[in-house]
């Protein structure tokens, strides 16, 4: 299995508002590079338009996920989905900074107990405190914490996400 740190490959974007939503820099994770696969248990993350999508690596190429806001204005569920979908065509890395309070096998089962659980709340139940819950048994969003920190950014992040959601017909 080669990955690579952040830097090594020269085609990697990452924007700074990303960066900046994120709450930790992307620098220090392993860039998944095409059929390799991350370490069992493993926190994945790719890059959304204004911010970052968080996933538990499982085995056989699948990630357990809370798909939330990920497929338009309907929130899903917690899945188990092969990494092509989690990673919507971005990048993936394996966050090597993710401390863990369980072993790796704790780690998917807690994962995988969750699946079928449709209680997504951007602010206090989304994927990323989904996968701080499966590593360290605290619900924590680090990202949250930063938007929450940052007002103008929360605004910015909003609004691009408010433009890149389709057209809705509030007149039906």
């Amino acid at each position: 299995m080669r990955l690579f740190r952040r830097g090594e490959n020269h085609d990697i974007r990452i924007s700074k508002c990303e960066r900046a939503l994120s709450g930790r820099q992307l620098r220090g994770n392993w860039l998944l590079v095409g059929d390799h696969e991350p370490p069992l248990g493993s926190h994945l993350v790719t890059p959304r338009r204004g911010y970052l999508h968080h996933g538990i690596y499982v085995g056989a190429r699948k990630v357990v996920h809370y798909a939330g806001f990920a497929n338009g204005l309907r929130r899903g569920p917690v899945e188990e989905v092969p990494v092509a979908h989690f990673a919507g065509g971005e990048h993936v890395w394996v966050r090597s900074d993710a401390s863990s309070n369980f072993d790796v096998r704790e780690i998917i089962c807690r994962a995988r107990s969750r699946v079928g659980e449709d209680r997504y709340r951007l602010l206090t139940n989304n994927c990323e405190h989904f996968c701080e819950w499966c590593l360290c048994g605290t619900a924590r969003s680090f990202q949250v914490e930063a938007w929450l920190a940052r007002p103008r950014l929360t605004l910015l992040a909003t609004l691009r996400l408010i433009i890149r959601m389709p057209t809705l017909s509030l007149l039906r």
